[in-house]
C-alpha cells in the first residue's frame, strides 16, 4: 500500500474498466453493435474515442446533439450503403474502409432512430458500430424492439473506488493484496488502514465524476471541486428540462431536488406526498423511473420479507432514492452541512446517508440491485441485501462503530432461514465474529468477487 504522504502519480488519462470491455469486444469475431449506456458526463465519450483511435485505421464519429445535421442520415433507408452514402454526403472526406472502420454514434438519445439501423450493421458486418448516450427522455424499450438480438449493451458508471485507486497510482498487485486480506480474513496493518481510509475519504467527498477526480489529481487538493460538482448538478437539471419529453419537467426536478432531504430522515423512505404540497402518486407516475433509467438516481426497494428471491419479493411503491454519485450528493447538501463536512470532516452528517449512498454506488457498479428491509414498527432495519449461491446476506452500513443489533437479529432469528451470515461495513478492520463479517467501507468494491470465491 502507498503511504499517505506519497506523491500522487497522475496518468495522461483516467484508466477505466470500460477499456477492458472495449478491447474484449473488439477481439470477438462475432461482435455486434455495442451500446454504452450510463449517466451523462461519466466519461463514456472519452473512453470510446481513446479506444477507437488506438484500435481502428478510420473512425467516423457523429455526435447527434452537436451535429444535428446528421440526424437525417437514416431518412433514405436503413441499409448500410444508404447510411454510408448519406454520411458521405455531409462529409465527403470521411473514409469507409470495410473491416478497418468504426462508426461511433454519440448522444444516441438525440437521434433514437439510429437504433433501428443496428440490425443492418450487424447483418452486413463490414463496419463496427458503437453507440453511446445517456438515454434521457427516450424509452429503452423502443431501442430494444428496434434492435433486439442485434446489439450488445454495456452500462457504464462513474468511477468506482477501484478506478479511483488506479488514478491515484495503485497497482494491480496492491489491490490484489487487499483482496487477499479479505479472502484470508487477516486484518490490514495500521499503515494500510490509514492509507486506505484516507483515499476512501477523498473518494467520499469527490465521488466518481471524471472531471472532478481529474481536477483533484492535477491540482493535488480540493480547490474548485465543490464548484465543479455544483455545475454538474446544474447540468443535470438542464438536461432534465431538455429531455423530459412528455413527462412534467417541473415534477422531475422537484423529485430530483428532494433526494438529499429524504436521505436525511430516519427511515430515508422517499414519499411522493411530501415532494410538494398536495402531491399525489398518480401525478408522478414514471418520474422516478425516468430518473433511474437516465442513471441520475439509484432506487433501493423495500423487501416485503427478508427471504429469497430478491427480485420477486419487494414492494415497487416503497423505495429509497440515492444519487448516482456520492460527490453530487455532498454538493447538494445545505451550506451548514458543507461547512461541517469540510471543516470538521464530520462524515456522519445526514444520519449516515453519505455512507449508504457510497455503498449503494459501489454495489450497483458491481451489478447488484438494491434492496433494504424495515419492519412496520421500525425496530428491525437493514440497509442492503446481496446473495451468494444459496443464502440471503444482509449488509449493514455503520456510520459509527457500534453494535449491529438488527444484523444479529436477522441472522439468529429462525423466521429468516435464508439468512446464514451477514456483513457489516464500517470504519473497522477485517474480521469475523462467528456470525457476521466486518470489512472497511473501502473494500466494498471487492465484495462480489469475495462472495463468489468465499471459502465455506
Amino acid at each position: 500500500m502507498m503511504a499517505e504522504n506519497e506523491v500522487i502519480f497522475v496518468m495522461e488519462r483516467l484508466q477505466r474498466k470500460v477499456d477492458v470491455k472495449l478491447a474484449s469486444w473488439k477481439a470477438d469475431a462475432h461482435r455486434l453493435p455495442l451500446i454504452v449506456k450510463g449517466a451523462r458526463q461519466i466519461g463514456k465519450t472519452e473512453a470510446i474515442e481513446h479506444f477507437a483511435q488506438a484500435a481502428y485505421a478510420h473512425v467516423v464519429e457523429i455526435n447527434f446533439a452537436l451535429q444535428q445535421e446528421y440526424r437525417d442520415i437514416f431518412d433514405s433507408g436503413l441499409t448500410v450503403d444508404a447510411i454510408v452514402q448519406a454520411i458521405s454526403f455531409h462529409d465527403p472526406a470521411l473514409v469507409f474502409e470495410p473491416h478497418e472502420t468504426l462508426l461511433f454514434f454519440d448522444e444516441l438519445q438525440a437521434c433514437p432512430e439510429c437504433a433501428a439501423s443496428l440490425k443492418s450493421f450487424a447483418l452486413d458486418g463490414r463496419y463496427d458500430v458503437i453507440c453511446s448516450g445517456s438515454l434521457m427522455g427516450i424509452s429503452y424499450q423502443e431501442i430494444e424492439s428496434n434492435s433486439v438480438g442485434y446489439k450488445e449493451d454495456y452500462t457504464m458508471h462513474p468511477l468506482d473506488f477501484e478506478e479511483f485507486l488506479w488514478a491515484k497510482g495503485y497497482r494491480a498487485e496492491q489491490i490484489e493484496s487487499l483482496y487477499q486480506h479479505m479472502a484470508e480474513l487477516t486484518p490490514l496493518t495500521p499503515a494500510e488502514m490509514a492509507a486506505l481510509g484516507a483515499a476512501f475519504r477523498e473518494y467520499l467527498v469527490l465521488g466518481g465524476m471524471p472531471a472532478v477526480v481529474w481536477q483533484f489529481l492535477t491540482r493535488g487538493n480540493y480547490s474548485g471541486s465543490l464548484a465543479l460538482q455544483r455545475q454538474l448538478l446544474a447540468d443535470y437539471e438542464e438536461d432534465i428540462t431538455k429531455y423530459a419529453g412528455g413527462l412534467d419537467k417541473g415534477r422531475i426536478l422537484a423529485v430530483y431536488r428532494k433526494v438529499p432531504v429524504f436521505l436525511g430522515k430516519d427511515n430515508k423512505k422517499f414519499q411522493i406526498s411530501k415532494v410538494a404540497h398536495g402531491a399525489r402518486r398518480r401525478e408522478y407516475v414514471g418520474v422516478t423511473d425516468w430518473l433511474a433509467d437516465a442513471g441520475i438516481v439509484l432506487l433501493s426497494y423495500a423487501m416485503e420479507h427478508p427471504e429469497l428471491p430478491l427480485r420477486g419479493n419487494y414492494d415497487p411503491d416503497n423505495y429509497r432514492m440515492y444519487y448516482c454519485d456520492t460527490g453530487l450528493l455532498i454538493a447538494a447538501l445545505d451550506e451548514e452541512a458543507q461547512d461541517d463536512l469540510r471543516a470538521n470532516r464530520n462524515f456522519g452528517v445526514y444520519k449516515g446517508a453519505l455512507f449508504e449512498n457510497v455503498v449503494a454506488q459501489m454495489l450497483v457498479a458491481q451489478g447488484y440491485g438494491l434492496y433494504f428491509y424495515r419492519n412496520a414498527a421500525g425496530t428491525l432495519e437493514m440497509d442492503f441485501f446481496v446473495r451468494d449461491a444459496d443464502s440471503l446476506i444482509p449488509v449493514e452500513v455503520k456510520a459509527e462503530n457500534g453494535t449491529a443489533k438488527s444484523l444479529r437479529r436477522l441472522i439468529e432469528d429462525a423466521r429468516f432461514p435464508d439468512i446464514r451470515y451477514g456483513i457489516k461495513l464500517g470504519a473497522a478492520n477485517i474480521g469475523w465474529d462467528g456470525t457476521f463479517y466486518t470489512f472497511p467501507y473501502a473494500l466494498t468494491f471487492l465484495l462480489k468477487r469475495w462472495l463468489r470465491e468465499r471459502r465455506s
